[in-house]
């Protein structure tokens, strides 16, 4: 049985049940910046590879998805 999640009013999604109800879920690391970019926008991290890692791109930027997405 899949987990259920609602969204926020900012659109990202939240935990219903257990201890992390409300809190918004975390993006996997092995998200790909061009799934990123299908959510966030075309200039969503420019100049790096669609075929990037979400944890490679922390790695090298040192900012968090927040920081990335609000850096554009």
């Amino acid at each position: 049985m899949a987990k259920r999640f609602r969204k926020g009013l900012d659109g990202r999604q939240r935990d219903l049940k257990g201890a992390k109800a409300g809190q918004i879920r975390e993006k996997r690391g092995d998200t790909l910046v061009s799934t990123l970019r299908k959510e966030y926008g075309p200039g969503f991290a420019p100049g790096v590879s669609g075929n990037t890692k979400l944890s490679t791109l922390r790695e090298r930027t040192g900012k968090s998805l927040h920081q990335l997405v609000r850096s554009r």
